[in-house]
């Protein structure tokens, strides 16, 4: 990055502080013929392809915000998405054949040039035997050393930060390495990514806000994967948002509304939503492909993530500081009241504001000084769901330059705290403990009368069973009734 001068580029040179434009002039005393040709962006974006799919990957996410990091910056970035330089057809061909172990006729009447390829494989149009047009996702050769080897360096790197940089410890450099890389591990199938195409599918059909093309089971191995073709435009395609009839204020709520509906209603969510991997037509709809990254939170997770919103959203800065404490997101040695303060500090300035109005890059800073000064340390089952949320964030800015996020979470939210924290849903909650306890009691009295004589056994069990019956029961009834009453 220095021999490109890609890490601290001369161009950026008046907005740095005093000792890092000292160390950048040092590391252009590194640079070599690159530094010289085209924009800081478009030197960067060589150099990561170059290093592999990690850093592929960071590029993509760089290209998500324009917001922060500047437009032309990330357009520069925006070849990372699915415009890397293929590799040939008759490579591709064969891997298919191989992969599904069958003659290439049986599946497919027409395969064709690759039109998109990214980091880890790339996209060929084709025709099934029966006529259907399809897309066949077909794994880079190598990939699997590849990605080993960038997975080795990425632990190496982690190790060193950790153990020799104390202020990073409470990111947990160490736990973060080990979430990208397993995350990179599960893309190098593609009979899991087929099965998360096709659970994310149904998921995604229930609300409308986005879709997934069908699984094609017959063109799935372990490096090939058949989709039927995606409907629209790539959104990382300059037509994409200029076809008649697009409404943009729409897609972009559409966008983070199917996101929030995924992690909240279902705990799982697809965690690359990118532009390249996102189809678009008018008037709003989205299609999502390259579901290789999948996210998953388990239900208190989705508890406390609606709560927050919802106490953005309602600006009770106090509840989402308690929700923080609940959580375990900021030790209890910390004051609420003054965390709270802190919370607001950060919501105040940006409720209600279109992105157009809002810094990102500012509003990043001050989360990261509040993190910091709460001693709040980086959640590694969560590290999916915060690098997705950032990511279609920033894609929505740029389809609507005046997104308001709260505006768009606002239905999402509001229907699931309707739905799990209302007091008929506490009520439907009293009715499972107490089937719970029906169960629960009745193997406890099965586990008490064991080892003794029949006959005492058999009264023991049963005494046990009516007392578990006739308190479960009258839980089960209570919470029946008051359900009933509140609906």
């Amino acid at each position: 990055m220095a021999r490109a001068d890609a890490l601290l580029p001369r161009e950026a040179s008046g907005f740095y502080p005093a000792p890092l434009a000292l160390l950048g002039r040092i590391l252009r005393l590194l640079a070599g013929p690159r530094s010289r040709l085209g924009r800081p962006g478009e030197r960067l974006a060589k150099v990561l392809e170059g290093l592999g799919p990690v850093a592929i990957k960071l590029g993509q996410l760089l290209s998500t915000r324009a917001d922060i990091f500047g437009l032309t910056f990330a357009e520069d970035l925006d070849r990372l998405k699915d415009q890397l330089a293929p590799f040939d057809l008759e490579t591709a061909r064969t891997i298919i054949r191989l992969g599904l172990d069958r003659p290439l006729d049986q599946v497919f009447a027409q395969i064709d040039p690759a039109i998109a390829a990214a980091s880890i494989a790339q996209a060929h149009p084709a025709v099934l035997v029966d006529g259907r047009r399809v897309a066949i996702k077909v794994l880079r050769p190598g990939i699997e050393q590849a990605i080993a080897k960038d997975i080795a360096v990425l632990r190496l790197a982690a190790g060193l930060v950790q153990a020799l940089i104390p202020a990073s410890r409470r990111l947990a450099p160490k736990a973060l390495a080990e979430t990208v890389s397993r995350s990179l591990a599960l893309e190098l199938d593609m009979r899991l990514e087929a099965a998360g195409a096709d659970e994310l599918g149904k998921i995604m059909a229930k609300d409308g806000w986005m879709r997934a093309p069908a699984v094609v089971w017959d063109g799935v191995g372990k490096r090939v994967l058949t989709l039927i073709w995606a409907e629209g435009l790539p959104l990382s395609s300059a037509e994409a948002l200029n076809q008649p009839g697009m409404d943009k204020v729409a897609l972009a709520n559409g966008l983070m509304r199917g996101f929030l509906a995924q992690a909240l209603d279902h705990g799982v969510f697809h965690a690359d939503l990118h532009e390249g991997n996102l189809f678009v037509g008018p008037p709003s709809a989205v299609m999502a492909i390259d579901f290789g990254i999948m996210g998953r939170i388990g239900s208190e997770e989705r508890r406390y993530l609606a709560e927050i919103l919802w106490g953005f959203l309602q600006r009770d800065y106090r509840r989402v500081a308690e929700v923080h404490f609940e959580a375990g997101y900021v030790p209890r040695t910390h004051d609420i009241d003054a965390f709270a303060q802190a919370l607001r500090s950060v919501g105040e300035p940006i409720f209600g504001r279109g992105a157009q109005d809002v810094s990102m890059g500012r509003l990043l800073g001050q989360l990261f000084e509040v993190t910091a000064l709460f001693d709040m340390a980086l959640r590694p089952e969560l590290v999916l769901l915060q690098k997705t949320m950032a990511t279609i964030e920033g894609v929505a800015r740029r389809i609507d330059p005046g997104h308001d996020i709260w505006a768009a979470a606002d239905p999402v939210v509001r229907r699931w705290i309707a739905r799990e924290l209302s007091p008929a849903a506490k009520m439907r909650g009293l009715v499972k403990d107490g089937m719970g306890a029906l169960q629960a009691l009745a193997s406890y009295g099965q586990a008490q009368a064991s080892g003794q004589d029949e006959r005492v056994q058999k009264r023991a069990t049963t005494a046990h069973l009516i007392w578990g019956m006739g308190l479960g029961g009258a839980m089960v009834a209570l919470g029946f009734i008051l359900a009933k009453l509140l609906t």
